[in-house]
């Protein structure tokens, strides 16, 4: 899958998160849970449709395609591995490990990852 902006990364995730509670999501829920304007929505749900993660009906609810629950999948797998690693073994408070676990999960290397879920996994087992 290509590799998509980590500002975008944020709206689809969003997207995917607001649709697994809601079961609908709208560009108001989106504009709200970022908490950014609407203009800046509108584009971003744009940009999402063209490179085929979403369909965006202007007026209506936004449906997520199965490339696009893919692609946010990927983007929490990464924060929660992130997160984890740094509340449960380095100690970190929740708050500061999600803020920090939000910033980084739009650069990590696959491989990073790999080695991080694995040292997660060997340190809960001892």
């Amino acid at each position: 899958m290509a590799q998509i902006s980590s500002s975008l990364e944020d709206y689809i995730e969003a997207v995917y998160s607001i649709y697994l509670k809601e079961n609908k999501v709208k560009a108001i829920d989106v504009s709200r849970r970022l908490n950014v304007s609407r203009a800046s929505v509108t584009e971003a749900l744009q940009k999402l449709e063209q490179l085929g993660l979403i369909d965006y009906g202007h007026y209506g609810t936004i449906s997520i395609t199965e490339a696009g629950v893919k692609k946010a999948k990927e983007v929490i797998k990464k924060h929660e591995t992130l997160s984890a690693f740094f509340e449960k073994v380095l100690g970190v408070n929740h708050e500061l490990a999600e803020d920090t676990a939000c910033k980084i999960e739009h650069v990590i290397g696959d491989e990073i990852l790999d080695k991080l879920e694995k040292h997660i996994e060997d340190w809960s087992n001892k």
